[in-house]
């Protein structure tokens, strides 16, 4: 019955819902401009130590640094799923793709902690906007037919990208001249062939604009809250136990397991989203209950690796640990995304996207911090312990209210 009640109120809200589908390609295409903004978000990642080394500063400051990411990405949530939903995708994404090139610009010229975090507050507001009308726009471009493709390959573009940015930091930053501008310079080349790709993409103009206020906390139609709510339970576990290994993982490298080699903390990151990537083909075609009950197994078992890892110093185990968390935001992703995906109109899907992000982040940027500062105050080992048992807890939970929610919730026949 869903999948009737959503034809209509696409054939309702499009333009020409007599046009044909686009090819396949045009699909894949339309996740290009989402995986090349996340490239940016994270390419940062292998770089810290760098800056912390030429301008001075603490893990506390690092994380901060961090947070402003947060900050940008949050703000451009409240405003971005709604202005894409009622004036179209591409208005939204060409901005953000300018922003996220003045972004490469102050990242290669930073000699400051100001610069870093403008640069970061830059990319945060571009990857809201790719995030909300992005992958609103990948869903819009596969069609009705081809809704749980269109999810599969937004949350995939997502993850790629944030793992392919800090190796090709990693690498830039050992093997080529001026580590902290070339991997920036390569990025805006990848930004430029993403803006192509939008200005070339078949998408139409909304028809109906809706109603409210421009500015708001994003939300979902009437009848979706728990849809909702079940994808924040599992992907917040799991994109901030992503977003603990981005911002304090090359200090454990560094700090407990004795390497500073930047290849290897962007590669760490990569395998971590490449496991976010690789579990989301593989896990697809099971049921929506199934994939966020794993999600949030795999996010409580990284933290338990993560303990053990500080703990025993085991560079084995925190590779490990970084997997687990990738697989469990991907999977907590896919899940939310598909959920969303299978029950809003399109009419309302970049605010339902941006709803699960700001869900998402708002602990991905708190307990890093948290966790930052405490291990200024009582070592890295200490601080990460706290902050592996407190996440911990938020994926058992996640776990018991996946399984005690009725599967036509989440999986309708």
């Amino acid at each position: 019955m869903s999948e009737t009640r959503i034809g209509s109120v696409r054939t309702t809200g499009a333009r020409a819902p007599e046009a044909p589908a686009p090819p396949l390609r045009w699909v894949w295409l339309a996740a290009w401009p989402v995986t090349a903004v996340f490239v940016l978000s994270n390419a940062a990642t292998p770089l810290y130590v760098l800056w912390q080394r030429d301008i001075g500063f603490s893990k506390g400051t690092l994380t901060v640094v961090f947070a402003f990411y947060i900050v940008g990405l949050l703000g451009s949530l409240l405003v971005c799923g709604v202005l894409s939903d009622r004036l179209g995708r591409k208005p939204v994404l060409l901005p953000a793709l300018a922003l996220a090139l003045a972004a490469c610009l102050v990242f290669a010229t930073a000699t400051s902690v100001a610069a870093l975090v403008v640069a970061r507050l830059f990319t945060g507001i571009a990857v809201g906007a790719a995030v909300s009308a992005g992958m609103a726009a990948v869903t819009d471009v596969a069609g009705p037919a081809r809704r749980r493709t269109a999810a599969l390959l937004a949350s995939c573009a997502m993850v790629f990208g944030a793992g392919l940015g800090p190796l090709l930091a990693g690498l830039l930053s050992e093997l080529a001249p001026a580590p902290t501008v070339t991997v920036f310079v390569v990025e805006a080349v990848l930004l430029a062939t993403a803006a192509l790709c939008v200005l070339r993409m078949p998408l139409h103009r909304p028809a109906a604009r809706g109603t409210g206020a421009w500015i708001r906390v994003p939300g979902v139609p009437r009848g979706n809250g728990r849809r909702l709510a079940l994808g924040i339970a599992v992907f917040a576990p799991g994109i901030t136990a992503t977003s603990f290994v981005l911002s304090l993982g090359p200090s454990l490298l560094s700090g407990l397991l004795g390497t500073t080699n930047r290849i290897v903390a962007g590669a760490t990151a990569f395998v971590m989203f490449l496991a976010a990537t690789g579990v989301q083909f593989a896990v697809q075609r099971l049921r929506r209950r199934t994939v966020l009950a794993a999600g949030a197994v795999s996010t409580a078992l990284s933290m338990a690796a993560l303990v053990v890892a500080v703990h025993t110093s085991s560079a084995a185990v925190l590779v490990l640990s970084a997997l687990l968390a990738g697989a469990g935001q991907g999977m907590g992703q896919l899940g939310g995304l598909s959920l969303l995906n299978s029950a809003v109109p399109p009419q309302r899907l970049a605010e339902a996207n941006a709803a699960l992000n700001v869900g998402g982040y708002l602990p991905a940027g708190v307990l890093p911090v948290s966790a930052g500062y405490l291990s200024d105050a009582v070592g890295l080992t200490t601080g990460a312990t706290v902050f592996g048992a407190v996440l911990m807890g938020l994926a058992v939970l996640a776990l018991v209210t996946v399984l005690s929610t009725r599967r036509e919730a989440t999986d309708p026949a």
